[in-house]
């Protein structure tokens, strides 16, 4: 998706395309339009995300391994119903 200058990528765990979560007063789509796309690993899908600006990621796994790779800080991320969401915000001059 393109917004300006800025390209977003959204990964998510493939079991959590689909469902909406839940709580308090935060209703988090992880719809189709959005997330559904090309199916590929985990590793493969941060690499791929790594080209661009704006990268919006929710699920154990994809949450998990930006955080091995230390893309994401672990402070930075927010559960909705236990399942983690973070994203990553570049600026390039």
């Amino acid at each position: 998706m393109r917004s300006g200058y800025n390209v977003i990528v959204s990964i998510c765990d493939e079991e959590l395309l689909g469902r909406t979560l839940r709580e308090g007063g935060i209703v988090f789509k992880v719809s189709e339009p959005f997330y559904g796309g090309q199916l590929v690993d985990v590793d493969t899908a941060l690499q791929i995300a790594a080209q661009y600006s704006v990268v919006n990621m929710v699920g154990e796994r994809v949450v998990g391994r930006a955080i091995e790779l230390g893309l994401v800080h672990r402070a930075a991320v927010m559960r909705i119903e236990g399942v983690p969401h973070a994203m990553i915000l570049r600026t390039w001059i």
